[in-house]
């Protein structure tokens, strides 16, 4: 049972409120993806992963300014999807002994911290446009493409790490 809740009054308190937990997303993902990183076999992988893991950290920046621009309060909200999803991708790295399938479970990981990305990004920037926030719809759309990117990459990486996880 939850203590004190937060007051969801309106569109905005709900749209600050899933800002913190973006927030609290990426802060996760930023000390998440040194793990992942070092469990890959695969450098085109490891190097994506390196990659995001920059854009990862320009994405706290950007949520902190939307926070601050729109509460003075930049701290966090917990995210328990990402949470789960972690903890999830934890357990399945552990599990997976062979390296090649290692890199496949990397991969799916990632692509499912990905698509949740993108719709927590998705759902933010069609609620700053019903605010009539346009900047920061602008931000959310800038990450949000980030996140497709991100994903439709893991996938191409892995048309080649899946055949050699078969051969």
């Amino acid at each position: 049972m939850k203590l004190f809740s937060a007051n969801i009054e309106d569109l905005r308190s709900l749209y600050v409120m899933e800002l913190r937990k973006a927030l609290d997303m990426e802060q996760k993902i930023t000390k998440s993806l040194p793990k992942l990183i070092a469990s890959c076999t695969d450098r085109e992988l490891a190097s994506a992963l390196e990659n995001h893991l920059n854009e990862t950290e320009q994405h706290v920046v950007k949520v902190e300014r939307l926070l601050d621009t729109n509460e003075q309060d930049v701290s966090p909200e917990t995210c328990k999807a990402i949470g789960g999803l972690a903890s999830e991708a934890d357990n399945s790295i552990k599990d997976a002994t062979d390296p090649n399938i290692r890199d496949i479970v990397i991969i799916e990981c990632a692509q499912t911290v990905e698509h949740h990305e993108i719709a927590v990004y998705g759902t933010l920037r069609r609620w700053a446009e019903l605010l009539g926030l346009d900047e920061d719809a602008d931000v959310l759309e800038s990450i949000e493409s980030d996140e497709i990117k991100a994903d439709e990459t893991l996938t191409a990486i892995s048309d080649t790490v899946n055949v050699q996880a078969v051969a």
